[in-house]
């Protein structure tokens, strides 16, 4: 992941960067605007997340490719307190921050591939990829 643009998340600054990296590279590929905004809003609540929980880590933006088929894939990465419970963070409505629980449930809808690899102690993996149409 070294040689993929990314944002190092350590205060609300660096979440409007990601943001800023993700259309860029979002509309470089073809993408219209809702799918931009898609692409944007999901790279925002995946930033918040490190930002509030973690502390820090790294939002990756990758362009992808595969099958003839060209999309963006978002990657969130910490070493933060972990996820103990991923199903009941996936639940609508499941909120830790008092927030209205869009959270990860909203990133997964906003977007067409949606992983979650967490271990308590050790930090959180998410990838979210958008094919482009």
């Amino acid at each position: 992941m070294d040689n993929q643009p990314y944002v190092r998340i350590t205060n609300e600054w660096d979440i409007v960067a990601a943001r800023q990296l993700g259309r860029n590279v979002a509309k470089e590929l073809g993408f219209g605007t809702v799918d931009q905004a898609r692409i944007t809003t999901a790279i925002s609540e995946l930033a918040r997340n490190i930002y509030l929980y973690a502390g820090h880590g790294q939002i990756y933006i990758e362009k992808k490719q595969d099958a003839g088929k060209k999309g963006v894939q978002i990657i969130a990465s910490d070493d933060g307190p972990g996820i103990s419970d991923i199903r009941r963070v996936m639940e609508d409505g499941f909120s830790t921050s008092g927030g209205l629980g869009a959270g990860l449930p909203g990133v997964k809808r906003l977007m067409d591939e949606f992983n979650v690899e967490s271990t308590p102690g050790e930090g959180t993996d998410i990838r979210a990829t958008k094919w482009l149409r």
